[in-house]
């Protein structure tokens, strides 16, 4: 039996949240035809990404190259089934709400890690309290907000306290990035632990172990023949993830069948031109990802560290780009219409998505203006040009970025209101620099973890948000804790809208686009499955 460490806690509520079907989708479901058959009849799959992992500890990264290695190789108390964004028990045996502020979770019994050390209430209490005493900021912890304590009273049992009772997201982080199960006794309790600690110490217990590891070069997987969770082996005797410094030689991998799986980012004329190659085939689903604009309330021009600090004129900036920016040529001119202009925080399609950002900024009607953006900055004292340090990232959010945020700086230099000074840093830099108030403003996007607009809110919009960005609004933080435990669909849905509302005022950040998840695979490959959870799996890929 392992000794307990530390003491902290978690609560939420019902188990089975319903798949929120997105706009974007497109194809079918995006889910294809999978085998039946062991592991070895699905042969080795090559899998080829832009993306760069940050850290393979889960309390250390935030982003979606770092949790697509996660999904394969942790364990979660609760995950979702291939094809839906319902929540069940994965290596847990049941989970259920005991009281309003008491979430119960019975483990499976025997569960072991790769390494061969029994998996234990213990090790599920250590991965939250860790979590939250560590608060990286550009790690998940923000998402564990609710969280007041955890205890372990036996080796399979373990309860979550939760500060605020009903929580009607908690099964969904659970299986979030704050939700990977990890093993105490390869995991430093107080700091982010170096990935070769990790694999070294085969700290694995999901549907693969690393059997090789070159950071951002090559990840070697294989299956897990101890994995008991709900998922299922893996349908492949094998995964090797490649990664790629541009999408052009990520885009000739796939055409030329070098890989077997391309999967973020493409342009959207890469996917454009690989649409008429018949050697592959063009996969895509749900469309919950967002692109936006951080701002930075110390930094940015007349932010609260700056020399010429002033709250009014500050936000006076950020409306008046508010009302310059023109979405929809930038999704038609830069990405051939695979993303969509977004005129709220929450993506549309999901419950409780408004349009605020449509009505309040430009001409009303989605467009830019740049005559009331004059006139904003004028009725604030603001001396124009103001010059802009805008960030963005090419390698992390695709090769279109650089056209994208070409297309910003010439609409904000419209009328002289902006001077824009356009920036680019390489992806594991930038994750760091953009949370050290390095950057006043800059590019961001999310892929959500869970199907739920709350996703949307409470992590970019509490005090301590996972933007580091320095927003505190108290009213919209208590808001959020209201949306969080209204167990009233109507009321709650409500909140959702009114909480768009104040935050489109405040704009913190500026939403920009949505876009759809799109993977291309060879066309004897099967089982991808991109899906309302938005996690990619490799265990249902086979040929």
């Amino acid at each position: 039996m392992k000794i307990s460490r530390g003491r902290l806690g978690l609560a939420i509520g019902a188990i089975g949240v319903t798949a929120l079907v997105l706009s974007g989708c497109a194809t079918s479901t995006g889910e294809q035809g999978g085998s039946d058959g062991d592991a070895e009849s699905g042969g080795d799959i090559i899998v080829g990404t832009t993306d760069k992992i940050v850290s393979l500890d889960p309390a250390g990264s935030y982003d979606n190259g770092s949790f697509a290695v996660m999904n394969q190789i942790y364990p979660f108390l609760l995950n979702s089934q291939y094809g839906t964004a319902d929540v069940t028990p994965d290596i847990a045996e049941s989970a259920e709400f005991t009281t309003p502020t008491e979430y119960t979770v019975t483990l499976k019994p025997g569960l072991t890690f790769a390494n061969g050390n029994d998996l234990t209430s213990s090790d599920v209490k250590f991965s939250f309290d860790r979590m939250v005493k560590i608060a990286d900021p550009n790690g998940p912890s923000s998402l564990l907000g609710n969280l007041e304590s955890v205890d372990a009273p036996d080796d399979t049992t373990v309860v979550f306290h939760l500060k605020n009772g009903n929580d009607q997201v908690w099964p969904q982080i659970l299986s979030s990035p704050a939700g990977p199960i990890i093993d105490e006794d390869v995991f430093s309790p107080d700091s982010v632990t170096a990935d070769d600690v990790i694999v070294d110490g085969k700290a694995f217990a999901g549907q693969y172990v690393i059997d090789a590891y070159s950071v951002n070069e090559l990840v070697s997987y294989k299956p897990n023949p101890d994995y008991q969770g709900s998922l299922g082996a893996a349908q492949n005797s094998g995964v090797q993830t490649k990664y790629y410094a541009d999408a052009s030689n990520l885009k000739l991998a796939i055409g030329n069948g070098d890989i077997d799986v391309a999967f973020r980012s493409l342009s959207a004329t890469d996917i454009e031109d690989l649409s008429g190659n018949d050697d592959v085939q063009v996969v895509d689903g749900p469309g919950g990802e967002i692109r936006y604009t951080v701002f930075n309330f110390d930094t940015m021009p007349f932010g609260a560290t700056t020399a010429e600090a002033d709250p009014a004129k500050a936000l006076a900036v950020r409306q008046a780009m508010a009302d310059l920016i023109d979405r929809a040529a930038v999704a038609k001119d830069v990405y051939k219409d695979t993303f969509s202009p977004l005129y709220s925080f929450v993506a549309d399609g999901m419950t409780g998505a408004t349009t605020p950002l449509k009505d309040l900024y430009g001409d009303g009607n989605g467009g830019p203006d740049v005559d009331k953006a004059a006139q904003r900055l004028a009725d604030a004292g603001v001396q124009t040009p103001v010059t802009i340090n805008l960030q963005y990232n090419g390698d992390h959010y695709g090769p279109s970025s650089g056209d994208e945020y070409a297309a910003y700086k010439t609409q904000l230099e419209k009328g002289g209101l902006f001077t824009v000074n356009l920036q680019q840093t390489e992806w594991v830099q930038y994750s760091k620099d953009r949370s050290a108030d390095v950057y006043p403003v800059y590019q961001l996007g999310w892929f959500p973890d869970y199907s739920d607009a709350d996703n949307y809110l409470s992590p970019f919009f509490v005090k301590d948000n996972f933007l580091a960005n320095h927003y505190d609004n108290p009213a919209v933080a208590d808001a959020i804790v209201q949306e969080q435990t209204e167990v009233d669909p109507d009321k709650r849905t409500q909140l959702i809208e009114q909480i768009q509302d104040m935050v489109a005022k405040d704009l913190s950040t500026l939403p920009i686009l949505q876009g759809k998840q799109v993977s291309v695979v060879g066309k004897d490959v099967k089982g991808t499955t991109l899906d309302a959870s938005f996690k990619f799996r490799y265990a249902p890929l086979n040929k």
